[in-house]
């Protein structure tokens, strides 16, 4: 069995690898060694003793992915059917009447899902400002970035 260590890409057998976790850090106690895990695909950080750990192989981890990216199609998918039937019912009743969404700024203090938040905002065609901004600093600079975005929609996500 390969020696579990940081960078990894893992899964829980416990929780019958239901979440692929990356190995952020391993402590090491006098009894065991415990790895700090963050969701390779979700926003969550977890522990697990080494022994409850699988490494996962990257047909996997790309087979996940790829299921990912069809849910989150099949959503832009219904969204825009409704939104059409939408549009459809409201022509009947008022014409001419143009739907606006609002500026999201959105502040994550986890550079890797800035990222992703602003790919899926990006995908399904909403105006966003992403901005990475580690939590501590986050109360000191979001009124400066209210003024200065002035957003319809505000997002902080903490961890």
């Amino acid at each position: 069995m390969k020696k579990i260590k940081k960078g990894d890409i893992v899964a829980r057998k416990s929780h019958k690898k239901d979440i692929i976790f990356y190995v952020e850090r391993i402590i090491k106690t006098q009894k065991e060694e415990i790895a700090i895990l963050r969701g390779l695909l979700e926003r969550i950080e977890a522990d697990s003793k080494i022994e409850d750990l699988e490494i996962i192989n990257k047909k996997q981890i790309n087979n996940k992915l790829k299921r990912q990216n069809q849910k989150i199609k099949e959503r832009i998918k219904q969204k825009e059917e409704n939104y059409k039937i939408g549009i459809i019912e409201r022509r009947e009743t008022r014409l001419g009447q143009k739907i606006v969404t609002g500026k999201i700024l959105h502040l994550d203090g986890d550079k890797r899902y800035s990222q992703k938040s602003y790919n899926y905002y990006k995908k399904i065609g909403l105006d966003a400002i992403v901005r990475n901004i580690p939590e501590y600093k986050q109360p000191r600079v979001v009124y400066q970035l209210l003024k200065m975005y002035n957003p319809d929609i505000l997002i902080i996500t903490r961890t």
